[in-house]
């Protein structure tokens, strides 16, 4: 776990408060946990274009509380890294929070991913299978809440729904009885993937509980954001591949701006972003913006001199 420092505004002792947020009535732009993806560098990119909560990807609780070589390369932070939430993956109350008492000290809350269907999660006993046991989730809440000292500590659940709704509002209500923060929806059971997503179920789980609801699923721009929260009568909403294909569009940007691009550059090389993660990023980037042959181009480049060339050949500093 590293705490590296880079000039950027300073969160002192992490005032700003993600349960605030939730109250202010205005609607709370997130950026979503995102396996190999929502680190720190992106993180601080999406954090200079209007985006107000960010989550770590998801990290393996036991592994996370057991080797020291995995807090190092599954946790780095800095002052200006904040509101942040950190994702756990966990099935075992206990575990889970050691880990939230690990990352306190650095972190807004913590969140139970009850949402990842991949299989080796599921079979582990992980992510989207937890929503099928609303005592294993009520007992982790309630152990973070009985360990971690500081009453401002969040600790909230992302889930997917069921077939039958009236199971997830279950859920959802015992969690809410237990003491989580607030709920991410995914608004999909766990067999759909890229079939449309159901806000409507979104909104019936937000009437449901008196905290808050924050929906998520394919919100691509600004305005997507903007009709989904006020349709389901959501806090907030959580973006992930609409953020990496444009960065910016919580400050209302159609498509990745060159500044964005620049910016990413920056902050990148300022942190120490290995080659593939800061090639990806710029590919998922400039996939609006480029043609089928700048592409091929583009993606076939392997060091970072190369694609500081081209950008700079195309694009001007």
């Amino acid at each position: 776990m590293r705490s590296d420092s880079i000039p950027i505004t300073i969160c002192q002792e992490r005032k700003k408060d993600p349960m605030e947020m939730f109250q202010s009535g205005q609607m709370v732009k997130i950026c979503a946990p995102m396996v190999r993806y929502s680190k720190l560098a992106f993180r601080t990119l999406v954090r200079k274009y209007s985006c107000d909560l960010c989550y770590t990807p998801m990290i393996v609780a036991a592994d996370f509380v057991r080797s020291i070589k995995a807090r190092d390369s599954e946790f780095t932070t800095n002052q200006g890294d904040c509101p942040l939430i950190v994702q756990f993956a966990a099935n075992d109350a206990r575990i889970l929070s050691d880990a939230a008492q690990i990352v306190c000290p650095y972190a807004n809350g913590i969140d139970i991913n009850c949402g990842c269907p991949q299989r080796w999660a599921m079979a582990e006993g992980y992510g989207a299978c937890l929503i099928n046991k609303p005592e294993l989730v009520q007992d982790m809440v309630k152990q973070v809440r009985n360990q971690v000292e500081n009453p401002r500590f969040s600790v909230s659940i992302k889930i997917r729904i069921h077939d039958d709704l009236t199971r997830t509002i279950d859920l959802c209500q015992k969690a809410e009885a237990t003491g989580v923060s607030w709920i991410t929806v995914h608004g999909r059971t766990i067999e759909e993937r890229h079939q449309p997503v159901h806000y409507e179920a979104i909104k019936i789980i937000k009437e449901s509980v008196s905290i808050p609801v924050v929906a998520n699923g394919d919100i691509r721009n600004l305005k997507e954001a903007e009709n989904v929260w006020q349709m389901s009568g959501t806090d907030g909403v959580m973006v992930a591949r609409g953020l990496l294909a444009n960065p910016a569009m919580f400050a209302g940007y159609e498509e990745t701006p060159l500044k964005c691009i620049w910016d990413w550059v920056d902050i990148a090389l300022e942190l120490g972003t290995p080659f593939m993660c800061f090639h990806q990023h710029l590919m998922y980037m400039m996939e609006k913006i480029t043609s089928r042959q700048e592409k091929r181009v583009f993606n076939a480049l392997s060091s970072t001199s190369a694609v500081l060339e081209y950008l700079t050949d195309n694009y001007g500093v």
